[in-house]
This record gives C-alpha cells, structure tokens and sequence, in this order.
C-alpha cells in the first residue's frame, strides 16, 4: 500500500483502517511531506509510573523478611501486573511531554504536538511504550532524542520499519505500508500454507446450505481467523471489500 507524497491523507477508506487514528495521521503527514518517521521503545515503561493511590503487594517468595513474614510492600512505583500501570505511565509521559512544551490533541489524547518560535513542528504518537515521531527540523528532533534519554532509559529504533504486525516502507517517493510477514503468520497458525490463491472468494452461482448433519465447529478458532482478516484489512482493503 502506497501512501503518496502528493496526497494529504491515506489512501484508504478509514472504516477498514486498524491503526490508531493518531498513527494514521502521522503517516499521512509524513507521506504527504515528504518527511521521515522515527521510533523509539521506552523500557520498562510502566515501571516509569508513579502510583497516586495506595497499593500493597506481599513479600515475594524466597525473599521474605525473617520475623516480618505476616508484613506486605507498600508500592511507590507502578509494577507489571497492576491495571493502575498503563494509566500511571501514561500519565507520567502525558506530565513530560506538557513540560517540555507539547500541545495535546484534543480528539486523540496519545498524540501530541510542538511548534517552534521559526513555525517548525515535531509531532509524536504514543503507543504503550512505542512512540512514533516525525518533524521538518532536525534540531528539534536532537533535542526532543537528548531529552527523552535523559529521562527515560529507551531504545532509538530509527526510521520506523516495524509497527504491530505492519511493516513500514520509507522511500523518496513516499510510504509503503504492507503486512507480508503478518499474511505469512496466519496461513501458518491455521494450516493453510499450501492453499491456492484465487481472484474470487466464492464460486459464481454457489449457495451456501446449513449443513444440518455436519460436524460443530471450534467457535474460538473460527472467530480467530476473522479477527485475523480483519486486522489485515489495514492494509488489503480489497479482502474487505471481497
């Protein structure tokens, strides 16, 4: 799927789309542009949170305090587990990016914005502990990079290659967004490795009939595979359309 330069938004209907709203968006601008998308993987984002509520956990196992075993842990930070650690997370970065000059869309609350006095722009999507960004200057990229380093330990993955299952193509002529690697995953997990492509997904005049004496299906399984072409659609919106 090919997002072109010369085009202000994706060229897909956005009912069939996956992606976040605010992720679509990026790529549109960037395509649009003619500018770069980079990424970055915060580690152990969640334990970044700081809890506003209190909370207790029991003394790991092996490692109970002796004569203090009936005692509990009352927890400063967020830890993996706990439903309060994506909020406290993100609530930490929410706090970051307003200080350190970022607008927040109103309609999408995980993207964010910042101008330059000269009318330059950074713009960043936050998903979980991935965070997207593109610009149109380089020194606020350095800066925005040094900052977030500087306050959380991360990985600088560079140009964005890779997002949830979509892999990510960035040429000079504009963005190529496919899911070959996801396609090739779900024939696998359902068997269907050897099957034969074919234009149509049904035959012409074929009706389809109950099967009154066939066998019960998996309910779970077949509700797996749907969901898997659903997500596929993102970017084979003509599967959708079949």
């Amino acid at each position: 799927m090919w997002l072109d330069s010369g085009f202000i938004g994706i060229v897909l209907p956005s009912e069939t789309l996956s992606l976040k709203p605010d992720i679509r968006m990026v790529i549109a601008i960037a395509a649009q542009r003619g500018w770069s998308i980079y990424q970055f993987d915060v580690k152990f984002a969640c334990l970044h949170g700081t809890l506003t509520e209190d909370m207790y956990i029991a003394q790991p196992k092996g490692y109970e305090k002796n004569g203090s075993e009936h005692m509990v842990y009352k927890l400063h930070k967020a830890l993996y587990g706990l439903k309060q650690a994506p909020r406290a997370w993100f609530s930490r970065i929410e706090s970051y990016f307003i200080s350190e000059g970022f607008q927040q869309s109103q309609n999408e609350q995980t993207l964010f914005f910042k101008w330059s006095k000269e009318g330059k722009i950074l713009i960043i999507s936050v998903y979980v502990d991935d965070l997207i960004y593109t610009r149109n200057d380089e020194l606020m990229m350095n800066h925005f990079k040094k900052s977030m380093q500087q306050q959380f330990e991360m990985t600088d993955l560079g140009k964005m290659r890779f997002f949830f299952g979509i892999e990510v193509l960035q040429c000079s002529n504009g963005i190529y967004i496919y899911q070959k690697k996801y396609a090739q995953e779900i024939l696998r997990r359902f068997g269907m490795e050897e099957s034969n492509s074919i234009n149509n997904p049904i035959m012409l005049g074929n009706n389809l009939c109950k099967d009154e004496g066939g066998v019960k299906i998996d309910e779970t399984h077949f509700k797996q595979m749907v969901g898997s072409l659903m997500y596929i659609t993102t970017t084979r919106p003509d599967l959708w359309s079949a």
